[in-house]
């Protein structure tokens, strides 16, 4: 651990030290951020000053004062699985963020034991008060709908269980859930587990409107249905014959209603968009410039890059 001290001089260089520290992390992403190294210098917006280690990871937006705490849900190994911003006053997850390389895009063949009883258990991380005593999906006609989806830790039986705890879940209707949504989840793996190309780790935030009026509704006086999800998504990669490593953003804006469809092309924002939609500052961590050019590109330059149909 780290000592802090009030003298300022010495705060700025702990702070520092603990950057650099966390970019060496074995559950860090640094290894995946600007060629191993986190420029701290050249960001104005991050959660750098955080001492979660986790919350510098490029899947973090940038945290939320208030009511609202994070939720790490970390392996045995303690690597981490995902995370989760819970809205104590709200009872609700404003967003899921998490990570897909290689090794946690795979299928793991062993033989799985039976589910719990429970199939969606309580957070092991809320504290008194955090969320209703019963779960409130049951008998409201939503499903429990995934942010960081299942299939999305399929190597694992712990990693996978742990995407079931409520915290991770948000009220969607079933056309929707099975519908446009799944497609997105979907297609976005296939970015990872496809093969050919030189592809690194693709850092997702996900979740549901509840935050401004007219962006959700309430059931059962507190309990929280958005009325719009979004999912953001940065790509770190390689381009054959280029040595340097590259980075792409996809922004997709839902409105939550049955939806069948299978293109998402009509979906695609750009996270500056998203941002202004949401109120959430998306890919914090990022330093400025990369942050800047991933965020600002065109309906048109993304369905292309990212190759939407």
């Amino acid at each position: 651990m780290y000592k802090i001290t009030r003298k300022r001089n010495v705060w700025v260089v702990t702070l520092l030290s603990l950057a650099l520290f966390t970019a060496c992390s074995k559950d860090d992403d640094s290894s995946t951020n600007t060629g191993g190294t986190v420029d701290i210098t050249n960001n104005i917006n991050s959660n750098l000053k955080d001492l979660r280690s986790e919350t510098h990871h490029l899947e973090f937006p940038k945290l939320k004062d208030g009511h609202s705490t994070v939720l790490t849900h970390k392996l045995r190994t303690g690597e981490v699985n995902y995370s989760v911003e819970w809205d104590i006053e709200k009872m609700s997850n404003r967003w899921t963020c998490y990570q897909i390389y290689a090794s946690n895009a795979q299928q793991n063949t062993e033989r799985k034991s039976p589910k719990s009883p429970n199939l969606y258990p309580m957070d092991p991380l809320w504290t008194a008060n955090a969320f209703f005593s019963d779960d409130p999906y049951y008998g409201s006609g939503y499903d429990h709908g995934h942010l960081c989806p299942s299939q999305d830790r399929v190597n694992s039986r712990e990693s996978n269980d742990q995407t079931f705890f409520l915290s991770n879940m948000q009220p969607q209707v079933h056309g929707f859930n099975a519908g446009i949504w799944e497609v997105m989840e979907r297609k976005m793996r296939t970015y990872i587990t496809a093969t050919g190309g030189s592809k690194d780790t693709l850092f997702i935030c996900r979740g549901g409107t509840i935050d401004n009026q007219g962006q959700f509704t309430y059931i059962r006086n507190k309990f929280i249905v958005p009325t719009y999800f979004f999912s953001a998504a940065l790509m770190k990669y390689k381009v054959k014959g280029q040595g340097e490593w590259q980075y792409k953003a996809i922004g997709f804006w839902f409105k939550h209603e049955n939806n069948s469809g299978t293109s998402l092309k009509p979906y695609v924002v750009s996270i500056k968009e998203l941002e202004e939609k949401t109120g959430i500052d998306f890919f914090c961590n990022l330093p400025d410039d990369i942050e800047r050019n991933v965020e600002s590109k065109s309906h048109d330059q993304m369905t292309l890059i990212w190759n939407i149909k």
